[in-house]
């Protein structure tokens, strides 16, 4: 026998082992990979499908919070603003308060200025009035004792200088 003849036993049991083999692999073994693969590529698909759901997902989250970002930079803005004229408002509500603060003080003062000046005027010619009644009785030898005649002749005197001194002022 040769390789051209082959022996039947041989050739009867090696396909019968063929052919059992052939079916285990078939119904058995084959299923089994396919049912492997196919999960697999369910589960890389899964996960890629998961994966791109996620990258969306993260994507639409960024926008979402760059867009919350943008607002509060705008409302941060607005606050600024709003503080600065704020601000400026109030410098210049109390620069306008101490300018009437002020004004009144001087007010007051030129007030109060003017009402020393009058007493003091006042006692200045009482007291020029005695000095020059003194005086004029010293150089008369005498006192002088008529306060009326006296106050009147100081009275006229000092119209005089008066007059004459808001005739120079003009």
């Amino acid at each position: 026998m040769g390789p051209l003849e082959p022996n039947l036993v041989e050739l009867i049991f090696g396909s019968l082992c063929f052919l059992l083999v052939f079916i285990l692999m078939a119904q058995v073994v084959l299923p089994r990979i396919a049912k492997t693969l196919a999960e697999r590529e369910a589960a890389t698909d899964g996960t890629l499908a998961l994966a791109e759901e996620a990258r969306l997902e993260a994507q639409r989250v960024r926008a979402r919070y760059e867009a919350e970002l943008a607002a509060a930079r705008r409302e941060a803005a607005q606050l600024r603003q709003a503080a600065h004229e704020e601000g400026v408002a109030l410098v210049a509500a109390v620069r306008a308060e101490g300018q009437r603060v002020r004004d009144e003080l001087v007010a007051a003062s030129s007030v109060q200025l003017e009402a020393d000046r009058v007493v003091v005027e006042a006692e200045l010619r009482e007291d020029v009035l005695g000095l020059a009644t003194e005086l004029a009785g010293r150089i008369l030898g005498e006192p002088l004792t008529d306060v009326e005649r006296n106050r009147a002749v100081a009275d006229a005197f000092f119209a005089d200088v008066d007059g004459g001194a808001a005739t120079t002022k003009r």
